[in-house]
Formats: structure tokens, C-alpha cells, sequence
């Protein structure tokens, strides 16, 4: 049974709740913040595309296999109108390596809707991002020509 996760809350209710479900490695709390629709998507880093529900949750949970991931969003840029949020953020993360803990960044966009159930999460798209510094483009966009 699906449960309603925050049909009064907002797009930033349901991101957070998403990257505590990582921390957590909480699987079903994680898919319970997805729209329940085919056309959902999904993409990791350096990864393919991945479309729909059951496709999506194959992947976080081989993501999960080895527990939980600290990933928390940082640097986060919003767009929103009355019914969709779309949020540019920076993914802190850091995974525990024999050699020890290993911190790096990676770009995502979190695309949510707002639905009769309340705020879901309907794409999540993450690119790698420098491995290092948190790094941003300027806010002034630089003259290509």
C-alpha cells in the first residue's frame, strides 16, 4: 500500500525527505516521494536512462544493496509555479572505502509535480560534478563571442 508522505507539504518537503531516505537506505520510503506513473525518470550518474516505477526501484535498490548513502543537497536553485518545482543542486556525498571516507560532488536536477496526492518526485537527473571543491558557473553568463 502506497503511503501519502506529505500531501500538505512542498517540493522542498518531499526533496528532503528523499535524500533522508538515502541516509536512511530506506527504499520504500524513497519510492513512496515518486509520482506513481510510467513515464517517471530516472538518471545516475554516468548511467542510462531510466523510465517507470519498477525500473526505478531496481536501481536504487542495487544503489542500496550495500546500505544506506550519505548524500545530502546543497547549493540548491529553485523554479516553481503553482503546480511543478524544478531544483539544481549540488550532492555532497561521502562513502565509507577501506582507505577511508571519499567525498566528492555530483550535479542533479530534482523535477516534482504537484498532484492530487500532494508533491512527488516525476525525474531525477544527476551528472558528475568536480570531485573536490564545490565549484559553480558564475551568475553572469561569460561572453562566448
Amino acid at each position: 500500500m502506497r503511503t501519502n508522505p506529505s500531501a500538505l507539504g512542498s517540493a522542498d518537503d518531499i526533496e528532503q525527505q528523499f535524500y533522508e531516505a538515502l541516509r536512511e537506505g530506506d527504499l520504500d520510503k524513497l519510492m513512496n516521494l515518486w509520482a506513481d506513473d510510467d513515464d517517471i525518470v530516472c538518471v545516475h550518474p554516468e548511467g542510462a536512462r531510466i523510465v517507470g516505477p519498477a525500473a526505478i526501484r531496481a536501481a536504487f535498490e542495487a544503489m542500496l544493496s550495500n546500505g544506506a548513502l550519505d548524500v545530502r543537497a546543497e547549493n540548491v536553485r529553485r523554479v516553481q509555479t503553482h503546480a511543478s518545482a524544478m531544483h539544481s543542486v549540488v550532492e555532497h556525498v561521502r562513502l565509507m572505502t577501506p582507505d577511508g571516507v571519499r567525498s566528492g560532488f555530483v550535479v542533479a536536477t530534482n523535477v516534482y509535480m504537484k498532484l492530487a496526492e500532494g508533491w512527488r518526485l516525476v525525474a531525477h537527473h544527476a551528472s558528475p560534478g568536480a570531485t573536490g571543491e564545490r565549484r559553480e558557473l558564475p551568475e553572469t553568463p561569460q561572453v562566448l563571442h
